[in-house]
Parts: structure tokens; sequence; C-alpha cells
């Protein structure tokens, strides 16, 4: 699929573009995808024992990230997902996965793990696996529009030395554009994992 041309469309009409490149995405790479970015994780050392790592309930036609979350949780990383705040707040925070029956659903429908056990926040992760809508070779990253990762994520802009935690979007390589908008704000990300290959990013 050729990569998406977004110089001449505004946010909502490229917001719209990408949705349909991802649910269009075939079934044979959809269903190969997830182990193929597992894969390329590995390689690249991002789910190491003892880390902290943030994953997301994929939904809406994103990429399966439940091989990547259940190797992670073999090898005894400690693994997290977001809890969405309340309303009118944008800062994630993050719910450690353990036993018990602690699941919930946000007012978005989509499951959330621990929102009644303590809970951190994105300052003391190792790795962020973060959902997008498109990605650009410069590391800037399209997202939903609700701001929840930009806000939990903005800390970082004030950082020169300790950049943790790194920053991994999830996608299919359809997903790519020649150019994502960008505000001051936005904290671009250090690498891109699609069922193809890694994209490496300098922040």
């Amino acid at each position: 699929m050729p990569e998406i041309v977004a110089t001449t469309l505004d946010k909502s009409s490229l917001r719209r573009q990408l949705r349909r490149a991802r649910a269009e995405v075939g079934d044979a790479v959809r269903r190969s995808a997830g182990s193929q970015v597992l894969r390329h994780a590995l390689s690249a050392g991002l789910l190491a024992r003892g880390r902290r790592l943030a994953f997301y309930v994929p939904g809406n036609n994103e990429l399966d990230v439940l091989p990547l979350l259940n190797r992670a949780l073999w090898l005894q990383a400690a693994c997290f997902l977001p809890i969405v705040p309340p309303a009118r707040q944008r800062r994630l925070w993050f719910g450690r996965l353990g036993d018990g029956a602690h699941w919930t659903v946000n007012r978005f429908d989509i499951p959330e793990y621990g929102k009644q056990r303590p809970k951190v926040r994105a300052s003391v992760l190792d790795v962020v696996f973060l959902p997008l809508l498109g990605f650009d070779l410069r590391g800037f990253r399209m997202g939903m529009g609700g701001g929840y990762y930009d806000a939990t994520l903005a800390f970082l802009k004030n950082r020169r030395k300790w950049r943790r935690p790194r920053l991994v979007g999830i996608a299919f390589d359809a997903q790519k554009c020649d150019h994502i908008p960008n505000d001051p704000w936005d904290v671009p990300l250090d690498m891109v994992i699609t069922e193809a290959g890694i994209y490496r990013f300098r922040r």
C-alpha cells in the first residue's frame, strides 16, 4: 500500500483517511502482524525481565498487541495498562496487571485494569507502547484526538538527558504518512514497530 500523503489534508481529513487505511488492512496481514511485532520487539530488547512496560487494550481495528503483552508477562516484566482519568482531566494513570478480578470498563467502553488498586504515572515506566492512527518518519504520531497521551507525556519536553520512558508506537505499515502535523507540545516517539520492521527516531 502506498504511503499516505498528508501534506494537503487538514487533521480531520487525515484522521478519516488513516482510520480507513487501518480498517482496510488485509486479513492475512492482520493475523500475522502481532507475532511479527513481537519478534521485532524482542530483537530490540524491549521486553526484559523486571522492566516496567505499559501496553493498551487493542480496539477499533488496531494492531493486536496481546502477543507482545503475553510474552512480557511470561518474561516477568511488570506490565501496566492505562486508566482514563475523570472528565476534564487528561493525564493517564497506569494500573499493573496481576491476579484477581480487577477489571472495569471506562466511559469509552475500553477495559481497564487496576482502577481501585495502587496506580503509577508514566514517569516511572521504562517503555510505553502507544496506539496510533498514523506516524511519519520524524517520529510524530497522530492519535485519536483526545490528548490523553500528549498530556501524560508532556513532562518529557523538559528533560534533556534522562528520557525515560521510551515511547514505542505500534501500527500497521499502512499507517505511515509523509507528514504528521505537529504542535510545539507534541513529544515525538523513539520508535515505531510495524509488521514490516522497526522505525527508529532521534528525540
